[in-house]
């Protein structure tokens, strides 16, 4: 007969450790230490949270009152003196100011194509002026006060590059000595140089042909059959290949090439020679 242990212990025993257990994993609401009535019961449901308040927005600015727009101006533009196709004395004169400050990177040429454009532009931005390209009075104005006139050779100087050493071939009679080398012209007369041009080449897929030729004809006022452009002061020597007058050699200097002619920028030497030049004269192109 099993002894009648402490009541705590026959409620154990009849109720067995694994109602025990449950007990333990669901606490009654009075499971803190304090005692309960033995009873488990569910815990109260944990209320839904209250809807939060919709964000409140901040205060707008007012908007500041907008200025006035600035009224245009009623001074009239100032007056255009020279542009771009410009040519004569005062261009080349420009051009020599500018090259005296840095704006302007070789011999002036008399022609404003876009080299010019451009060197005035630069000359107009650097003194917070609206850089067109175009020199208007103000410009003009501007430059004068900051250069000196330029002499005769900063005008009109004997040709931009060192006239080569000339070919022997050179040396006697009346030449047309052309030195792809240096890219100078020399026109020469029994040994002495009477003057020296600038001049550019065809590309390498229409070369300038080298060698010895005579002039053969003569066409101040020439106008290429195959490319319809003009070729002023055009002294012919080989096929259709000729020295003249070249406007975009003028312009856009050493950018751009010739079809095969021998092009100088040059237009009142050009036309100098032309005058010069009679047919039979020698013309030499060498390296």
């Amino acid at each position: 007969m099993r002894a009648a242990g402490p009541r705590g212990g026959r409620i154990e025993a009849a109720i067995g450790p694994g109602h025990h257990r449950a007990r333990l994993a669901h606490p009654s609401p009075t499971d803190d230490g304090k005692g309960g009535t033995g009873t488990a019961e569910p815990s109260p449901s944990t209320p839904p949270p209250s809807p939060s308040a919709p964000p409140t927005e901040p205060p707008t600015t007012p908007p500041m009152p907008s200025s006035p727009a600035p009224r245009p101006s009623t001074a009239p533009p100032p007056q255009v003196l020279m542009r771009t196709g410009s040519e004569g004395a005062q261009v080349r004169e420009l051009q020599a100011r500018l090259r005296q400050i840095g704006h302007f990177g070789r011999n002036p040429t008399g022609y404003y194509g876009k080299v010019t454009a451009d060197s005035v532009r630069s000359f107009q931005a650097k003194r917070g002026t609206e850089a067109t390209g175009s020199t208007d009075a103000d410009t003009w104005r501007k430059l004068l006060t900051m250069t000196r006139t330029p002499t005769a050779d900063e005008l009109d100087p004997p040709t931009e590059r060192p006239v080569a050493e000339p070919d022997e071939r050179c040396l006697t009679g009346r030449v047309l000595c052309i030195s792809k080398k240096s890219r100078t012209l020399a026109w020469m007369i029994d040994g002495r140089v009477v003057s020296a041009m600038d001049v550019r080449f065809g590309s390498e897929y229409t070369p300038t042909r080298e060698g010895e030729f005579p002039v053969y004809w003569k066409s101040r006022d020439h106008v290429s059959t195959l490319y319809d452009t003009p070729m002023p002061y055009a002294l012919f020597f080989s096929g259709g290949q000729a020295v003249h007058y070249s406007a975009d050699f003028a312009a856009n200097g050493y950018g751009g090439a010739s079809h095969g002619c021998v092009n100088v920028r040059d237009r009142k030497k050009v036309a100098a020679l032309f005058d010069q030049v009679k047919n039979g004269d020698k013309v030499v192109i060498y390296w």
